[in-house]
C-alpha cells in the first residue's frame, strides 16, 4: 500500500497511475495526513463494482425470500385483477 501527498502525486502522476495499474494495489492520496482519494487500476475498479452489484442482488433476493416467508405470495389471478388485465 502506497500513500502520497496530493502535491507529490501531482508532480508524478504518470508514475502513480502506472504503479496502481501494474501492482494492482491502490495508491492513496493524502491531504494534511488524511486519506482523501485513491488511484486504482480501471479493471480492478470494474471488478469491484461488479462484485458490489452482485452482493446487492444477493441481498435483495434474500430480502424477497424473507418477505415471501413472512407474508406469503399473491395468487396470479389476484395480480392480474389488481392490474386490470384479468
Amino acid at each position: 500500500m502506497t500513500e502520497l501527498t496530493m502535491s507529490d502525486a501531482r508532480a508524478r502522476l504518470a508514475d502513480v497511475v502506472d504503479e496502481a495499474r501494474v501492482r494492482h494495489d491502490p495508491v492513496y492520496l493524502t491531504r494534511r495526513g488524511q486519506r482523501v482519494a485513491a488511484v486504482i487500476d480501471a479493471d480492478d475498479l470494474d471488478r469491484l463494482i461488479d462484485a458490489a452489484e452482485d452482493l446487492a442482488d444477493i441481498e435483495a433476493a434474500r430480502a424477497a425470500r424473507a418477505e415471501i416467508d413472512t407474508e406469503g405470495t399473491i395468487p396470479w389471478d389476484q395480480v392480474k385483477a389488481d392490474l386490470g388485465i384479468a
